[in-house]
């Protein structure tokens, strides 16, 4: 079944609306989440780990309400080598350094934990200080990550298609990214929301480049068909064209995945929140970017360039306008 099959939009001609539409959601969403402030996971704000071991298995979800309740919000849990073994990352004072410390409160978090399973013994494994210096570190990386992932595809692109294209398809993922950074900081804490910054987002960012830039070379590769197939026909009615087709793959694709982040968003839990929320905006706005943004960023700057014929711009909006009065009169037909 696909769905948008054989429609005949103008994405093309509408660019300049969502050029505005684009650069007001971003512009706006950078800013309130400024406002709001980013909140760091452990990974790079630093903090304190301890692993424990229960005399019998206890759930994890039951042991975070354990943690939540003992007032240390926010803490990362997960299993540990065994069933039996869970690990715990909890957020401290930055001024806070040093093994002593680390010690007193993972002993403090053995008997806040111990207190809501009594008859369950707890043994303390091992405590390990995460510094906040090593917090700045993995930020850094995590930025280094974001962008060395982006020249990759510059290049690859350049590579396969043009330069053009490539600076097209950067600038779709860095819309991408900045749309799908800003609404996690203002969503964080929402309808229970856990979207602070940590690995899985820095994972989450990376695997919506990797959709957003496929996404946008399935359509590169059908331009490239069509050039070959239409010669001499105007780029704007061929990108057009390359785009309508390539519709119902790209929003089947979409779909799909996005159906899948829902019911991962609504049941995960805690620990995948922010994986989940993540992905699901960058699916949505990768998509978005792939039609509007990534193909007529090339139109603008071949117009901009001289490159294009001036002409070409009323033919193109012509030739729209007639597709799709051609196609309004063969739907009153056949309704008549």
């Amino acid at each position: 079944m696909q769905f948008f099959s054989h429609t005949h939009i103008d994405f093309i001609g509408k660019r300049r609306f969502f050029y505005w539409v684009s650069a007001v959601v971003t512009v706006a969403g950078l800013i309130a989440a400024f406002a709001r402030g980013i909140e760091f996971g452990i990974d790079f704000e630093g903090g304190t780990e301890a692993a424990f071991q229960f005399s019998k298995v206890v759930p994890l979800d039951e042991i975070r309400t354990a943690v939540d309740n003992a007032g240390f919000k926010g803490a990362e849990l997960k299993s540990y080598g065994g069933d039996d073994k869970v690990l715990v990352r909890v957020k401290q004072d930055t001024s806070i350094v040093g093994s002593g410390e680390a010690n007193k409160l993972g002993r403090t978090l053995q008997e806040k934990i111990q207190s809501a399973f009594p008859g369950n013994t707890m043994t303390l494994l091992k405590v390990d200080n995460i510094g906040p210096k090593i917090g700045q570190e993995m930020r850094g990386k995590a930025l280094i990550a974001v962008l060395v992932a982006m020249a990759a595809i510059l290049l690859y692109i350049t590579f396969r298609f043009e330069f053009l294209f490539g600076l097209g398809a950067v600038i779709a993922l860095v819309h991408d990214v900045l749309v799908a950074f800003a609404l996690a900081v203002i969503f964080n804490g929402v309808f229970g929301l856990n979207l602070e910054m940590n690995m899985a987002m820095l994972a989450a960012f990376l695997t919506v480049v990797g959709f957003s830039i496929n996404d946008t070379v399935i359509i590169f590769d059908r331009i490239r068909e069509n050039r070959k197939l239409h010669r001499g026909e105007n780029l704007m009615m061929l990108m057009n064209r390359s785009i309508n087709e390539t519709l119902p793959r790209t929003i089947n694709t979409a779909l799909t995945v996005a159906l899948v982040l829902v019911i991962l968003l609504i049941f995960s839990g805690e620990v995948l929140n922010g994986f989940a929320f993540t992905m699901l905006v960058g699916i949505l706005t990768g998509t978005y970017s792939s039609i509007y943004i990534a193909s007529a960023f090339v139109i603008s700057v071949l117009v901009k360039q001289g490159k294009l014929d001036p002409r070409a711009e009323r033919d193109f909006a012509e030739h729209t306008q007639r597709i799709i009065e051609e196609t309004r009169q063969r739907k009153a037909a056949v309704a008549r």
